[in-house]
């Protein structure tokens, strides 16, 4: 005698098999229903079908697509639930909310990164504190800063989509790694560049490309040597920066539809790249084969990436001409005035020609683009002009609050006047416990719990 729940399971399956929608669904259905079973439960599957249910297509093709995107939302939504099952709900809407375009999160990166989904935002563009160079960015030593930011790596390659990109920059600094010795002559050029690209690698990104930044003529008199023209005593003034990009391929074996017929009988073909799972088409119905008979090859990446080769995704010619060599000249920010005040309320605010050219070359319009290191939160400004929702993340609340609100606000009132409406808004994290090896800064207090800057946020 079957049990209540095989009955259930029987009944829900009878009416699955049995609904018809009257249009190009029934054709996916029917050869996709197989493999429908081994990705989802029957609810699941129920649900997938509620969703097809009141879509009119004008074609086939719209059809194929929508089917794909209901799909690919399942899919993506199991495995966030899989592997971020105890995130931050309410963190998490506020992210998504579509009702403001810039979203600012006040505290530590690493504490906002582990409440997020896995694989929730579409790209990643930052430039971390580097090693020691400002007041409020002070380790006890290299290794606790790099053990610091592969954790914060670690987490980045958790929330950042399948197949997308994280733009990073980067420059080397001349300190003591307060490693073999705390003394003067422990002074050396860190290559952090170097170490960093080694950091990415090992929680799983893969290098792709390495922007030279060159700002420019130095203003500095030093390092000439002009009163000891001899041998090692010259060595350049630096005046450049990395700008580097890396992939997340992580190897997804889930069978995905063919971007031709939209059904799911496909075979695995290979990868086209490390980490990128390819397919080809079985069906012999589809409407693309090979004269030789093959079907319809692809990968989760090129769906992608063709099905957005629309004119609302075209990149500016002349951003495409100002990037195509791997050494790009732009000045850096200029954040003091000639009266000798910082008007930016940052010490190392961030050009906007690097997200801009990280944003159009590497997400897609009404996309999450995630600055974990906000800083004036250039990123998320630049995100929102060009049609993107920007999340930036900042610890530090009581240095930069005041300054980067007011710039928020100027930024958004231009939009405004321009005719794109844009919103911003808050969210506070600065209440949880310190995580991280980075020393307390000066005008901080931390109490037995570890919590810091309670009292800048009675201030702010």
């Amino acid at each position: 005698m079957s049990s209540l729940s095989e009955i259930r399971a029987e009944i829900d399956e009878m009416r699955v098999n049995s609904i018809k929608f009257g249009n190009y669904f029934d054709e996916i259905l029917k050869i996709s229903m197989p493999y429908l079973k081994k990705q989802f439960s029957s609810a699941e599957i129920q649900e997938l079908l509620n969703s097809l249910r009141d879509f009119k297509g004008k074609s086939i093709q719209e059809y194929v697509d929508y089917f794909d995107k209901v799909y690919c939302q399942m899919v993506k939504r199991q495995y966030q639930m899989k592997t971020s099952p105890n995130y931050d709900k309410d963190l998490c809407k506020f992210i998504e909310d579509q009702d403001s375009q810039i979203k600012i999160v006040w505290g530590d990166c690493l504490h906002v990164l582990k409440r997020m989904k896995s694989e929730s935002v579409h790209l990643i563009v930052t430039s971390p504190p580097y090693y020691n160079a400002r007041e409020y960015a002070q380790w006890d030593n290299l290794n606790d800063y790099l053990a610091d930011m592969r954790d914060i790596l670690e987490e980045c390659y958790r929330v950042l989509d399948n197949h997308r990109a994280f733009v990073f920059n980067i420059a080397d600094v001349y300190d003591n790694d307060n490693i073999v010795t705390r003394a003067t002559w422990g002074k050396r050029r860190i290559p952090l560049a170097a170490y960093f690209i080694k950091l990415f690698e090992d929680v799983g990104f893969t290098f792709v490309d390495d922007f030279i930044w060159d700002k420019g003529e130095v203003q500095t008199q030093r390092h000439k040597h002009e009163s000891k023209p001899y041998p090692f005593y010259q060595y350049p003034v630096n005046c450049y920066e990395h700008i580097l990009i890396f992939h997340k391929h992580r190897l997804d074996k889930t069978r995905y539809p063919c971007p031709i017929c939209g059904c799911l009988k496909v075979n695995d073909n290979s990868q086209t790249e490390i980490g990128v799972q390819s397919w080809e088409c079985k069906n012999e119905k589809c409407f693309q084969r090979s004269p030789a008979g093959r079907g319809k090859r692809f990968s989760l990446l090129s769906n992608m990436m063709q099905r957005h080769q629309t004119e609302d995704c075209e990149i500016p010619k002349q951003l495409i001409r100002k990037w195509r060599r791997d050494i790009v000249k732009f000045p850096p920010v200029i954040k003091i005035n000639a009266k000798g005040e910082n008007i930016l309320g940052h010490t190392a605010p961030f050009p906007e020609d690097i997200p801009e050219m990280a944003v159009l070359f590497y997400s897609y319009p009404g996309e999450i683009v995630l600055d974990p290191f906000a800083g004036s939160f250039t990123t998320a400004i630049v995100a929102a002009k060009l049609g993107r929702i920007g999340v930036g993340i900042e610890l530090n609340k009581h240095l930069f609050r005041e300054s980067a609100i007011r710039r928020v606000k100027r930024m958004t009132q231009q939009m405004d006047l321009s005719g794109k409406r844009v919103k911003f808004a808050e969210y506070d994290l600065t209440y949880l416990p310190k995580v991280n090896r980075q020393k307390i800064n000066k005008g901080e207090k931390q109490d037995k719990g570890g919590n810091i800057n309670a009292i800048a946020r009675k201030n702010a």
